[in-house]
This record gives C-alpha cells, sequence and structure tokens, in this order.
C-alpha cells in the first residue's frame, strides 16, 4: 500500500503529484526545487538554491521518518553543468559516509526558472 508523504517544510506540488510516496519502508520523492518554503521565494544563484532544495530534500525526508543518511538514490537536475563542482560541493555536506548512488543532467528548463532540482529514493 502507498502512503502519500507531505509537509509545508518543503515547497507544495505544484502539479497532480505528491511530495513523496512511501511503500514498502521506502521513501520515494518527487523533485524538490530551491523554494522557501515560508514565503515562496527563490534565492539567487546556484550555490544558495543548490543549499535550499536540498535542505526541503532533507526537510521532506525527515517528514517521511527518513534523511540524508538514508538515501539510496538521488537524481540531480542543473540548467548548467557548469556549476556540476558548486553543487556537488554543498551535496557533500547533506550526503556524507556510504554516499547514495547519484545521477546528475544538464537540462533545458526547470519549474519556475530555478537552477536545480534534486529527487531521492530513501530507506526509513
Amino acid at each position: 500500500m502507498k502512503k502519500a508523504i507531505s509537509t509545508d517544510k518543503a515547497p507544495a506540488a505544484i502539479g497532480p503529484y505528491s511530495q513523496a510516496i512511501e511503500v514498502n519502508d521506502m521513501v520515494y520523492t518527487s523533485g524538490v526545487i530551491p523554494v522557501v518554503p515560508s514565503t515562496g521565494s527563490i534565492p539567487e544563484g546556484i550555490e544558495a538554491q543548490a543549499e535550499q532544495a536540498i535542505g526541503n530534500l532533507a526537510a521532506l525526508l525527515k517528514e517521511a521518518g527518513s534523511s540524508t543518511e538514508k538515501v539510496v538514490k538521488t537524481t540531480v537536475f542543473i540548467k548548467n553543468m557548469e556549476d556540476f563542482a558548486k553543487v556537488n560541493e554543498i551535496y557533500a555536506r547533506y550526503f556524507a559516509g556510504v554516499y547514495p548512488a547519484r545521477s546528475c543532467v544538464e537540462v533545458a528548463r526547470l519549474p519556475k526558472d530555478v537552477l536545480i532540482e534534486i529527487e531521492a529514493v530513501a530507506i526509513k
């Protein structure tokens, strides 16, 4: 049985989807963008956006009873591959020890014209 996970500590879904789904003690998040949940604002620059997006992801995982330490796979979407090193630096602050498997792709455009989006699969 699947269970929808939602929190006001991460951006609300902007379409017909759940922020995350739990099934069989696994958590599957939707893509999380760098919107400040309390204000709806978007920070300037890739470093601030990476920090906000990953922080939002961490809040969503916490609501689901998981954490960044329990993530097994992430997918990171970035607007400019030139930002890869900057994103890695911030990513490493949240994912330590045995890093999750990861894909990182450059995309033409993201929702709200943000510079980064991240999704994850985690155990509970």
